[in-house]
């Protein structure tokens, strides 16, 4: 290839990166001109992570010691070590900008490093033709704006780069960036929720090599050492808890193997095509059918030995799923009685590792289509730009726009009204919600004997129940699902079922509430936040005090004291 050919496509790939980058830009900007009425995610962010934050910093435990407790959640039962370690990314952000800013840099911080991470990766090890500069940023640019887990940070858009640096200090390159590189996304991402998972798989690479090449492969071996290290180091309190703790906690009782075969089947399929809700990879308009043309050309032009990647990224991917839903089947519960960890810990998330590989496995279809003939590249064009639309209304400003911003969630105004008309200090009562989150009372500074969380005492779990009991025995659904998990540590009702989104456009009435009011009393509970009105409320000991109705909230919250 003549140098102003290179150069040509040196300069094209130049715009092509700028231009990404400005999209990915343009992607993030609404939470800075928006601010407080952007939406987002309520899902295991609203309803729980960015409440987390604030209880935190606000509890001044965020480098309290290992023994150290939430006095503001379940009656101080809630250990520090429930909570994220004070050396991640996220929980610095959400201790020096307000809440929406720390959250938009995060997106704004992940998007950009997945977009770097992914394009390093594809051009020195998956797409390096010199021309094929368009795939490599548009695969870099669609898996940038998947509509990840943002709590989870690097935890899976990550994946790519730290792949690029193990993969250079096995191929002797670049290693003090490598080394840089892997030190510093400990920081910046989570080792249960991610990279246990990608590691582990890096163990299986380390030793497929070693058995490939008759060599010990030290330098790579040694380097996911390395990284494990660190992220024990930064995850020391989970650790420790891991080690120490001799109390049981909630996910002693988290019964999670009840499918039967065919629903497991069923599931296979589903989580192959739609993916999990902290990994969405919007794989199945178009680049299922992209890889599937690609793999009829492979098979129709007897390509199976050039491109072994592409037939290893196929049946890694439906793997992946298989793995992710047979670890729900109920096979497995026997075994699961047995050995603690398969319970307490979630083994099925190595589903985790689908994104990097569906958009690794885009790219390379994306190539074998743009080197097929003429057609077909432009086919290829299209495909990529359709991806991109298809990624468009994943953004949170439109996925969202049906849900309530961030402000009307959190309701600051209307809880301050509360608080001013409860007239006493927080510290000094405490209060559960009915068809609200927990999380929006937290974040407003109450104290809570409800919460969401996975790990809190079992005992304090079976202590909460009772004030419910009437109500679960009501219903098999919520009964199965606080029994069966308890991850939602919510005060349940049989009439609103598992919905906590009622709004004050809502119509529902509560009218056969049946709880244990003495037992409410007795762990301290001095008021109920309900979302909607309980008609026999007297007959619970509960005296309605006021209603609260704030223009910028969007729930009407009615105020009851236990009496």
């Amino acid at each position: 290839m003549e140098p102003s050919t290179i150069t040509t496509y040196l300069k094209r790939e130049r715009t092509y990166l700028m231009g990404a980058l400005l999209l990915i830009i343009l992607w993030v900007l609404p939470y800075f001109v928006l601010g407080e009425q952007a939406h987002m995610r309520i899902l295991d962010n609203l309803d729980s992570n960015i409440a987390w934050y604030k209880v935190l910093i606000d509890s001044g435990q965020l480098f309290g010691p290992i023994t150290a407790h939430i006095p503001q959640i379940i009656n101080g039962h809630l250990s520090r070590d429930a909570y994220y370690s004070e050396y991640y990314g996220m929980i610095e952000l959400f201790r020096f900008f307000p809440p929406v800013i720390a959250y938009g840099l995060n997106q704004a911080i992940t998007r950009l490093i997945a977009f770097l991470g992914m394009y390093l990766l594809l051009r020195r090890y998956v797409i390096k033709e010199q021309n094929h500069g368009f795939i490599r940023v548009v695969a870099a640019l669609t898996f940038a704006l998947t509509p990840f887990w943002a709590n989870g940070m690097l935890s899976t858009l990550g994946m790519p780069l730290a792949l690029w640096a193990f993969l250079n200090i096995k191929n002797h390159e670049k290693t003090w960036v490598s080394l840089v590189t892997l030190t510093l996304l400990p920081f910046y991402s989570t080792f249960m929720l991610g990279f246990f998972f990608f590691l582990s798989a890096m163990g299986v690479f380390w030793l497929v090599e070693v058995v490939r090449s008759k060599k010990a492969q030290l330098r790579l071996f040694f380097s996911i050492i390395y990284m494990t290290v660190i992220y024990l180091a930064v995850e020391y309190r989970d650790v420790m808890s891991l080690l120490f703790s001799t109390e049981k906690t909630n996910r002693s009782e988290f019964y999670e193997s009840k499918n039967n075969l065919i629903e497991t089947i069923k599931l296979i399929f589903k989580n192959y095509f739609i993916g999990h809700n902290q990994d969405e990879a919007l794989y199945e308009f178009v680049i299922f059918p992209t890889a599937l043309i690609a793999l009829i050309i492979v098979i129709m032009e007897k390509r199976w030995r050039q491109e072994k990647l592409f037939i290893g990224l196929h049946l890694a991917n439906f793997l992946l799923s298989v793995w992710y839903s047979f670890w729900w089947y109920q096979g497995w519960a026997p075994i699961k009685e047995k050995i603690s960890i398969l319970n307490t810990f979630n083994f099925s998330r190595y589903h985790y590792l689908r994104p990097m590989i569906i958009y690794i496995l885009f790219a390379v279809s994306l190539q074998i289509l743009w080197t097929y003939n003429k057609k077909w590249r432009t086919w290829a064009i299209g495909f990529a730009i359709l991806q991109l639309v298809v990624l468009v209304p994943s953004n949170e400003q439109i996925w969202y726009h049906n849900q309530p911003t961030f402000k009307q969630f959190y309701a600051v105004n209307e809880f301050k009204e509360i608080k001013n008309y409860i007239g006493e200090p927080v510290q000094n009562y405490r209060v559960v919600s009915i068809g609200l989150h927990p999380a929006i009372a937290q974040y407003n500074g109450l104290y809570t004997l409800d919460t969401y969380n996975n790990f809190y005492p079992l005992s304090y779990k079976h202590q909460f129940r009772k004030i419910m009991a009437p109500e679960l025995a009501k219903s098999k659904t919520i009964g199965d699902y606080f029994d069966q998990w308890g991850g939602r540590c919510y005060l349940f009702v049989s009439e609103l079922g598992k919905n906590y989104m009622f709004s004050k456009e809502s119509t529902k009435v509560i009218k056969h509430l049946d709880i244990d009011t003495q037992v409410l009393k007795q762990m301290g509970g001095q008021y109920v936040l309900s979302a909607v009105p309980i008609k026999n409320a007297d007959e619970n000991s509960l005296k309605l005090q006021k209603v609260f109705d704030s223009n910028d909230a969007y729930w009407r919250i009615y105020l009851y004291k236990v009496i």
